[in-house]
């Protein structure tokens, strides 16, 4: 772990600059805008430890998949959100000597991620070796207010006498990816030049054609004013401008840097370089203050929907906040077409692609912190792609319109490279109909099923229906070969939670068809016709349901995580040796396969989905018997089992798992964060605290409190949307407020009372759970 983010409500703070550390701090202070970001690279040159990386939502690369071996089935390539131009890059020479804080004598350093208006600073005082003394303020900002946009402001003191400047400003199109699988280049440069006081480059993405222009804008004054350019450097994808200037003592050299950025997935590629020049003027009509200003004015209408208060602990708020900024930095909704990478924008693994994550951890936050059509959204991406996941399962020998969607993807093709991952963690479809499910239940948008929804379900329904099979012996449907959320387990039969989420997507299916049939006979006529769907295909479904196969173990009352389970040595996780911990960078992938160790929550996972269906006896049962085996090196783990302990009362342990979850970055739980942040994730923390602490649920369409009070809190508050009204729940010792700060009425419903709500009404209820 490393602890040295310092606490603070509203900010993250590092005060003296770690060089081991710089790719962990590179992550945590990483900024975006939903349509780019960066991670927190320097703007000057730096030699030490770094991974540079600048990113574009949805412009990827098809990295060729290297395997091992070659098995019929494997996707030819993983795609993945590349590296792109760096437009922040500052080359400042200093008497002749390079500034480079890895060769210099660092007498002050900080940096901060300001939350509360979306700004990145860094100050820091040096010595060169000529003995000179400068101080730098760096400012950054990746414009919410205009996402094809970003600014940075570079202030240089000096203060121990005069010292001769020499400053390249420069724009690089010729980047590269850590990651690249065969070292290959990833963009091919078209174009580069100056238009006016402005440089631009133009490239192509490799394979996948994406054009990109960006066009900058540098602004360098001292204390006599503008200094002009004394040098303008044209090379293949990179042009500079070369300043020189004398700084006397105590005098600041100031550096203005805009970019617009813009893609041809957002214009045609004709018009790329007009609107790039359209968007850096449209910037020109405010100084760098007002930039701020428009950026604070942003984020305060974000906070405002979103934000969650915590009283009496500044290392919960602080997490909190941090982990709803970095959503938010991720993921706007207003493009179907992206969605949520693991890392977001703040690293190369997972290749900024979509998982399961998205319909397992995100949908939650983005019902209840924005409109409905960004979590529609999030569905649509899916139903877009249904056709890539029905060819997907074809590939693999399902027909009859099953789909199978993909583990990983960015365009709806599998490419994953992991055998064990693409073909056997197949539970991710049932992920996509839950949110399907989600989506419908928090917001009554009953319309979604008929015109998208119900498409999927029984494409995915089909495919299970395919994937069973009979097993004579037990006389009931099997699932064999497969990988359920807990991935330190492959390859297994009849695990729980991917047979349990296949049973309930054939009843929901049902469910729906049922209702189309009652509600909306047109509909159900058209799609029963257009699908080919029959009576004979639906009653299989239902016996499929009847007859499924589920591990149990008697002795004990609960379900098995997979058929064998038992035979492990169960050795608790408390009694490991700390330094065997995390097993996945300790020990050999045979020796976790063969241990009882659980990477995240796997039959709990299905507790937590599916949980009006179990009782909190037989919750405890399974929770009291599967945390303790469960190493948590996961990032989608903590939360659940927060959720699940808070529900049961556990909330000393819901505490512990709240704080590994909100800070697992902030942290570094698990010492994986140096390349890139957990954002998908993120979204857990905050349904540990709504879903956990705050107990809410949507139960027969009416909202559903019942909040609990950890004891290192004085209380907590936090905003929800639901179905048009807007929420704010603000819970203390003596109880809790439910206040209706919209004009729509709501029904609800506590552990002791069901009332409705009207607008601008507000109601104390005085018993805590």
């Amino acid at each position: 772990m490393k602890t040295y983010i310092k606490h603070d409500p509203w900010q993250i703070i590092e005060d003296q600059f770690r060089p081991d550390h710089n790719e962990f701090s590179e992550s945590i202070f990483a900024i975006g805008n939903g349509r780019m970001g960066q991670r927190a690279n320097f703007e000057e040159y730096f030699s030490g430890k770094s991974l540079q990386g600048s990113y574009l939502a949805g412009i990827y690369y098809p990295d060729k998949t290297r395997v091992g071996w070659w098995k019929n089935g494997y996707p030819e390539y993983f795609a993945k959100v590349i590296n792109s131009f760096n437009w922040i890059g500052l080359d400042i020479l200093v008497n002749g000597q390079r500034l480079d804080l890895a060769k210099v004598n660092i007498r002050s350093f900080e940096r901060r991620l300001d939350m509360r208006h979306g700004v990145l600073q860094r100050s820091f005082v040096v010595q060169l070796p000529d003995g000179a003394e400068v101080k730098v303020d760096a400012t950054r900002m990746y414009h919410l207010f205009a996402s094809e946009t970003a600014s940075l402001q570079y202030k240089l003191q000096a203060l121990t006498g005069d010292i001769a400047i020499e400053l390249t400003s420069f724009l690089d199109a010729e980047v590269l990816n850590r990651d690249s699988n065969y070292d290959e280049k990833f963009w091919e440069s078209l174009a580069q030049g100056q238009q006016g006081d402005n440089l631009f480059v133009s490239s192509r993405t490799k394979k996948t054609g994406f054009e990109v222009c960006a066009e900058l804008e540098t602004l360098v004054t001292g204390a006599a004013g503008v200094i002009e350019v004394g040098q303008t450097i044209s090379e293949n994808g990179y042009m500079a401008q070369r300043y020189r200037a004398t700084v006397g003592r105590s005098q600041t050299l100031c550096i203005e840097k805009r970019v617009a950025i813009v893609t041809s997935e957002n214009h045609a590629v004709e018009k790329l370089k007009t609107v790039a020049t359209e968007r850096l003027t449209e910037l020109r009509a405010f100084d760098f203050d007002q930039l701020k200003e428009k950026q604070s004015k942003a984020w305060k209408a974000i906070w405002d929907e979103s934000d969650i208060e915590i009283l009496g602990d500044i290392a919960a708020q602080q997490a909190i906040r941090y982990n709803i900024f970095q959503l938010n930095q991720t993921y706007t909704g207003e493009d179907a077409r992206l969605n949520i990478g693991p890392k977001g924008f703040t690293g190369e693994k997972y290749g900024g692609v979509t998982y399961w994550d998205t319909e397992a951890y995100c949908i939650p936050f983005y019902l209840a912190t924005q409109s409905p059509e960004v979590a529609r959204n999030l569905l649509l991406y899916r139903y877009q792609q249904l056709d890539k996941a029905i060819e997907n399962a074809t590939k693999l020998g399902f027909g009859n319109g099953a789909a199978l969607f993909p583990m990983v993807t960015i365009n709806g093709e599998e490419c994953h490279n992991e055998w064990e991952i693409t073909f056997e963690e197949i539970h991710r479809n049932g992920a996509i109909a839950f949110a399907i499910y989600n989506y419908v239940r928090y917001t009554g948008d009953t319309d979604y099923i008929w015109s998208h929804g119900l498409d999927v379900l029984i494409a995915i329904s089909r495919f299970w229906a395919q994937r069973v099979n009979w097993s004579a012996d037990k006389q009931q449907f099997v699932m064999l070969g497969v990988t359920g959320p807990n991935e330190y387990e492959n390859n297994v039969n009849n695990n729980w939670y991917t047979n349990r989420i296949a049973s309930w997507c054939l009843e929901y299916t049902l469910a729906c068809l049922r209702n189309a049939e009652r509600s909306q006979s047109a509909i159900f006529a058209s799609l029963v016709d257009r699908l080919k769907l029959t009576a004979e295909e639906q009653n299989h479904w239902q016996h499929i349901i009847d007859n499924l196969y589920f591990p149990y173990d008697e002795k004990r009352k609960i379900f098995l995580q997979q058929d064998g389970f038992l035979d492990k040595e169960l050795i608790p996780v408390q009694e490991l040796d700390p330094l065997q911990r995390p097993i996945n960078q300790k020990w050999s992938w045979d020796r976790i396969l063969r241990s009882c160790y659980i990477k995240q929550a796997d039959v709990l996972q299905g507790f937590y989905f599916l949980e009006e269906h179990f009782g909190d006896d037989t919750l405890a049962r399974h929770f009291d018997f599967y945390e303790p085996l469960t190493v948590h090196e996961s990032s989608l783990s903590p939360c659940v089992h927060a959720i699940l302990a808070a529900k049961l009362g556990k909330t000393a342990k819901a505490y512990e798992f709240y704080l590994r979850t909100a800070r697992l970055d902030l942290d570094d739980y698990n010492n994986d964060t140096d390349d890139g942040l957990h954002i998908t994730s993120m979204a857990g923390t905050w349904m540990t605290i709504v879903e956990g602490f705050a107990g809410m649920r949507v139960k027969d369409g009416q909202l559903y409190l019942n909040p609990m009070l950890p004891p290192e809190w004085e209380g907590y508050k936090f905003r929800i949307l639901f179905r048009g009204a807007t929420l704010l729940i603000a819970v203390d010792a003596d109880g809790y407020t439910i206040e209706n700060i919209s004009d729509t009425s709501v029904h609800i419903q506590t552990a002791t009372e069901d009332f409705v709500l009207a607008g601008q009404d507000r109601k104390q209820v005085s018993q805590l759970r």
